[in-house]
């Protein structure tokens, strides 16, 4: 029977496992926030899917997905549902393009295929190559600035307007403009993003999970200033956690095969050709998220923890890129979209992490996680929507390495930065992104240096385009 020790060599790694456990728990507290967000996010959509579904469903996944990268590539990382593609899935998949929950996981299902199969073969090298760079770099930030919006949004900061289609919402409590209740759970949100703010600053550990907790008992608090906020308050609790179970098992679990591949609502206002240019596009978009992301991040926090091979690569990358596809396809089956690596997972390597037993104690955590839902769905949206803007927030960073006075490389990374929270879609932000590189690459006479795969990811998006606008 194989040893702790000879299965992530703690000790030769220069670590201890007291070390390691510190590390994992510590990865857990800065990103526990995704069971509460994650599932809030889902529970919007119509056809029958509660938070308590979604919740487990994200903390099977995450629970997977991160064990998985431990085992795998013996890395101190931790996954879970992707934010930016969590969004896409429920935002733009569903309520923008009209597919059904169940539909919609059909597709991160042949992500996940898609990504092992990328992955087992080493093709993941030639389609991430012929991404340009000025688009690959500016995906996150796209990402980033789409989900902000989506916070501001849910806190009910930034509300439509018929003139000049987004405005920001009335704080005149004095004019009547607006009324208490309405300006309530906007104040808790910026009070949460700023705790989140100074938290982190002050490099203090899970700065995300406190914002959200000092947010909620805010809301609370003032809950007592607002007329019959607490009448009935209690009605529909429901403290057993096996409950939460039962409707992952009725809700979400399977329901990829049971119900996915019935796409006939889709299909009595669209054409198959639609359909089939819909699914080829947005699944291609999903992959590409993915897999940007988390190879962003294993570089990025390996690079932290000073963990990288001499030769400045990610140890057992490819192992790490396997987890993480085998991790999007049970999170399909599971019902809940794309399984990513998690940044967060740097403070973790921050605390000493090195191995793949920091991992363990992190996915561990989420396995007990699952019984608390109860006690997570007591936080207000107005609370959640806090952890969105700043990680949106977060996500900006890329942006710094674009040339922004070189044209060729502006041009599309605006238009991939841009279009993503415009036109609610982040499958048009990459789009826009590669084609207008395209363009730019023939009209001024560097048509022979785009490669051949992306003509062919262009040529898919200009037919998305053509085919189902």
């Amino acid at each position: 029977m194989l040893s702790t020790e000879k299965i992530f060599h703690v000790k030769e790694a220069g670590s201890t496992f007291k070390t390691e456990a510190l590390a994992g728990i510590t990865t857990f507290m800065t990103m526990a926030y995704i069971l509460m967000v994650n599932s809030r996010m889902f529970a919007e959509l119509p056809g029958g899917v509660s938070y308590n579904a979604i919740y487990i469903a994200t903390a099977i996944s995450a629970c997977i997905g991160t064990v998985l990268i431990g085992l795998l590539a013996n890395l101190p990382m931790a996954q879970a549902s992707a934010m930016g593609s969590n969004a896409f899935f429920v935002y733009t998949v569903c309520f923008g393009f009209g597919l059904s929950y169940a539909n919609a996981l059909v597709l991160v299902l042949i992500d996940g295929i898609l990504f092992i199969l990328l992955t087992v073969t080493g093709l993941r090298k030639k389609i991430f190559e012929a991404i340009p760079t000025s688009v690959r770099v500016t995906i996150p930030a796209g990402v980033g600035l789409f989900i902000a919006f989506i916070g501001l949004k849910d806190s009910g900061i930034v509300v439509a307007d018929p003139s000049t289609y987004v405005s920001l919402a009335s704080f005149n409590l004095l004019s009547g403009n607006a009324a208490w209740k309405d300006i309530m759970p906007m104040l808790v949100t910026l009070f949460a993003l700023t705790v989140i703010a100074v938290l982190t600053c002050r490099q203090v550990k899970g700065a995300v999970l406190w914002g959200i907790v000092g947010g909620t008992m805010l809301y609370y608090l003032l809950g007592f200033t607002v007329s019959g906020f607490y009448e009935g308050f209690a009605d529909n609790m429901n403290f057993n956690p096996f409950a939460a179970f039962v409707d992952f098992g009725t809700q979400a679990f399977g329901r990829v095969f049971t119900e996915g591949f019935d796409f006939s609502h889709y299909l009595t206002d669209h054409s198959k050709m639609e359909l089939a240019v819909l699914i080829a596009t947005t699944a291609l978009a999903f992959c590409l998220v993915d897999m940007f992301d988390t190879i962003g991040t294993l570089y990025g926090a390996c690079a932290r923890g000073n963990i990288l091979t001499k030769e400045g690569e990610v140890p057992n990358m490819d192992k790490a890129m396997l987890a993480d596809a085998i991790a999007t396809t049970c999170g399909a089956v599971c019902g809940t979209s794309t399984v990513s690596s998690y940044v967060e997972a740097s403070t973790g390597i921050a605390e000493g992490g090195k191995t793949g037993m920091a991992a363990m104690v992190t996915g561990a955590l989420f396995f007990v996680s699952m019984f608390l839902s109860p006690i997570t769905m007591l936080v207000p949206g107005c609370a959640t929507a806090a952890a969105l803007i700043y990680v949106g927030i977060m996500m900006m960073n890329c942006t710094r390495s674009i040339d922004w006075l070189k044209t060729e490389d502006a041009v599309p990374a605006f238009l991939t930065l841009a279009m993503m929270p415009l036109t609610y879609n982040i499958s048009y932000g990459i789009a826009f992104g590669m084609i207008s590189h395209v363009l730019i690459s023939v009209f001024t006479g560097k048509a022979g240096n785009v490669k051949a795969g992306t003509w062919v990811i262009a040529a898919l998006f200009a037919v998305m385009f053509f085919v189902t606008h």
